[in-house]
């Protein structure tokens, strides 16, 4: 399988604080890959690296097989858009003045704002279903509503690969599920290769063709969710009990939590509480 962004003996830290050590990662190109894990086991470190946010402490980060510290942040930007966690605008600016921020990568002194620039603006508000937003302040829009312009704002940026930190935090359930069906149909027409940090890890499954599992710095596991996700990765990688079962809707691995909680009596095949 063709592979976009590697990493070769990534080694990633805040000052003397080890984060990621000597990683080889291959991220498959055209598909949705997903980074799991606990809290702090460096997810969020590795997608900033890779969007060359985070300067390695050694190794190195691919992309199509160039070296992206070797390349130039205009170049970068017109390969991969990022979406950071808790993404914040201006006050008062307007969805259509942040998504026009994606295009930036494309202005130059001698190349001011073009056809083609108000093209790729317009596509990405019709892809969000936020036409009718774009002249509503960023800062007075719902959750979901902010969401979506931040992800139109990385498709203005026209680029194969789309990085995002944790799309559906903060967001109520239904939202979360909207973004994510946004990102699927995205790589399913557009073929865009996406990279996501997901907690719940369920919806990871559901969504992923890709899941990375990260412990102690390293790749722990990777591969298809159905082939990878099991009762046992999840005690290893979050110390948790469980059971994993098949979603009975779409046939991806369904994770449920041993815990407290009501138990329900059933008799004669019904459900009492």
């Amino acid at each position: 399988m063709e592979q976009v962004i590697e990493t070769k003996d990534l080694t990633l830290s805040y000052g003397d604080s080890m984060i990621i050590e000597e990683m080889n990662l291959s991220i498959p190109k055209g598909e949705i890959t997903v980074f799991i894990g606990g809290n702090g086991c460096g997810k969020s470190t590795l997608l900033r690296s890779i969007a060359r946010l985070l300067k390695p402490k050694s190794g190195t980060v691919l992309i199509d097989g160039n070296a992206i510290a070797k390349m130039s942040t205009k170049d970068v930007a017109k390969q991969m858009a990022i979406l950071p966690q808790s993404s914040e605008a201006p006050e008062g600016l307007t969805v259509l003045q942040l998504v026009k921020q994606g295009r930036y990568p494309y202005q130059t002194w001698l190349k001011q704002w073009t056809q083609e620039d108000e093209e790729k603006v317009n596509n990405a508000l019709a892809a969000t279903g936020i036409e009718n937003l774009k002249d509503r302040a960023v800062d007075s829009l719902s959750g979901g509503q902010r969401q979506r312009a931040w992800i139109a704002m990385t498709l203005a940026q026209d680029t194969d690969i789309i990085l995002l930190d944790e799309p559906t935090t903060y967001l109520d359930l239904t939202h979360q599920i909207d973004i994510l069906d946004l990102l699927f149909e995205l790589n399913e027409k557009e073929k865009r290769t996406i990279v996501m940090v997901l907690h719940d890890l369920n919806l990871a499954c559901r969504y992923a063709h890709n899941i990375v599992a990260i412990k102690d710095k390293k790749v722990f596991a990777q591969g298809q969710p159905e082939f990878v996700i099991n009762d046992k990765l999840v005690r290893n990688v979050f110390g948790l009990e469980c059971d994993v079962i098949l979603d009975p809707h779409y046939g991806t691995p369904l994770c449920i939590p041993f815990g407290k909680g009501r138990r329900i009596k059933k008799k004669d095949g019904m459900v009492y509480a």
